[in-house]
């Protein structure tokens, strides 16, 4: 087994990712914020029509931008590509409009920096305290379900976009996912691959202009991907298993 950070006193370069769209109002405090727990910050501009990018630098933030709004999940994997070109031992990903507390950044790496977890999600279940309308609690209840059935590694919160991935899932996850279902893409492959998840409990500040995506049809798409991600994945290790035997 591996040492961990702490056993052989190497500090780990940890990076944040700041996947935003239109978030000019919240970008600019969430970077200064963040910058004080990690090396590098680098919000990841998801096509926002409006100041978010010189918020963002003006904060002191490295920013990547897409040309057009391509989706979450193509921000998400803008995350990993910059993170793993930048060296990142973690890579930390939160929201750019202010839902996440980025004081709670450590507690999110603790479990990867000792060698206990690969991924590690900031989740707004596990004490069962969340500040969020009841229609969206209950559609990330399903999603959450829907990963979770018939699965021994379980999760309170499988559509959190607060984490911290260890290097390892930046090297052995490729991501497919333009959606929100990014979130439990991520978790499926890394279950599959025999990755570490973890979950630790984070606060969350939520605020009617987090979203402008209509929650029912968001919910709906992400729900059906996530049928599709997990069939695909079971008849992916069924193939695999029949390969092994020959």
């Amino acid at each position: 087994m591996e040492q961990s950070y702490q056993s052989r006193q190497i500090r780990p370069r940890v990076i944040a990712t700041i996947p935003c769209f239109n978030s000019e109002n919240y970008i600019g405090d969430v970077v200064s914020r963040t910058a004080k727990y990690v090396d590098q910050v680098i919000v990841v501009d998801d096509g926002s029509s409006d100041d978010t990018v010189k918020a963002a630098r003006a904060a002191g933030a490295l920013v990547i931008s897409h040309d057009v709004n391509r989706g979450y999940g193509e921000a998400i994997k803008s995350c990993f590509k910059v993170g793993r070109a930048n060296g990142a031992d973690i890579l930390v990903t939160l929201d750019g409009d202010g839902q996440h507390n980025p004081d709670e950044i450590e507690k999110v790496m603790v479990p990867i920096i000792n060698n206990e977890a690969d991924i590690v999600i900031g989740s707004r279940f596990v004490n069962n305290q969340v500040g969020m309308p009841r229609y969206r609690r209950f559609g990330i209840k399903v999603i959450t379900f829907l990963f979770n059935f018939g699965a021994k590694v379980k999760v309170h919160d499988a559509q959190s976009g607060f984490r911290a991935y260890s290097k390892r899932v930046l090297n052995a996850i490729s991501l497919t996912e333009t959606g929100m279902s990014v979130s439990v893409e991520t978790l499926i492959k890394a279950r599959a691959a025999g990755l570490g998840i973890r979950e630790v409990a984070t606060s969350c500040q939520y605020h009617p202009y987090s979203s402008s995506v209509n929650p029912v049809i968001h919910g709906l798409r992400v729900a059906l991907s996530v049928v599709r991600l997990r069939l695909k994945s079971l008849v992916g290790g069924l193939v695999r298993g029949k390969q092994c035997l020959r």
